[in-house]
């Protein structure tokens, strides 16, 4: 699936990912691709990502959005 994650400053990442775990304000929560479409919003912690190549990528957030449209994700994250 296609993830950005973008911040005030810089777009931190962008690429194709296997998967995602983002720190959820409601609990943490996992995305595979195909994903049902939401919006959460985000607690500080760290984006966990296992990209295609199967390398594992954290990005630490102080809070933020995330919006899930099946194989699409965008992160505005704090």
């Amino acid at each position: 699936m296609k993830l950005e994650i973008i911040t005030p400053e810089k777009k931190l990442f962008e690429g194709t990912v296997k998967s995602a775990i983002f720190p959820g304000s409601e609990g943490s929560f996992g995305v595979l691709n195909n994903h049902s479409p939401m919006i959460a919003t985000l607690k500080e912690g760290v984006i966990e990502l296992i990209e295609d190549n199967n390398t594992r990528t954290n990005f630490p957030v102080k809070g933020g959005v995330v919006e899930i449209l099946k194989s699409n994700v965008i992160v505005l994250a704090e």
